[in-house]
């Protein structure tokens, strides 16, 4: 059995609109990603203060890479939408674990998340038909 969804295009206004929001976590990531491969002293520090050993920056950096590839590609951005989700799940667990202040660390994940989803949410119909939000 075949199932599609079908959705309304979208506007031109929605549609930018989609790929500003979209674009404020896609250079955030860009850049958290990139500086991980050289482990500059801010990474060094950061992992050290997360309880991470800075051999595993590179993968960590890679994967993010991948995922952001993903998401930026329009055909897999949802799924690389999803995968984003669980690697900010995991910044979010390991703030929570360390003990790192609520809205400045723990809570930064979900606040880039939600950016990633809502660039998503405005800029694919699709997405909207899986998920109607009404007024």
């Amino acid at each position: 059995m075949h199932s599609a969804t079908y959705a309304a295009p979208v506007s031109k206004a929605r549609l930018s609109a989609g790929h500003i929001v979209s674009a404020i976590p896609v250079l955030f990531l860009l850049f958290d990603s990139t500086i991980k491969f050289p482990a500059i002293d801010p990474v060094v520090e950061s992992f050290s203060q997360l309880g991470y050993p800075v051999s595993l920056a590179i993968g960590i950096g890679a994967i993010e890479l991948a995922c952001l590839v993903l998401y930026v590609i329009p055909r897999t951005s949802v799924l690389g939408a999803i995968l984003l989700t669980g690697y900010l799940g995991g910044a979010v667990a390991t703030h929570v674990r360390v003990g790192s202040p609520l809205l400045t660390h723990i809570l930064f994940p979900i606040y880039v998340a939600a950016l990633v989803w809502g660039g998503l949410f405005l800029r694919e119909g699709r997405l909207r038909a899986l998920v109607p939000l009404r007024s």
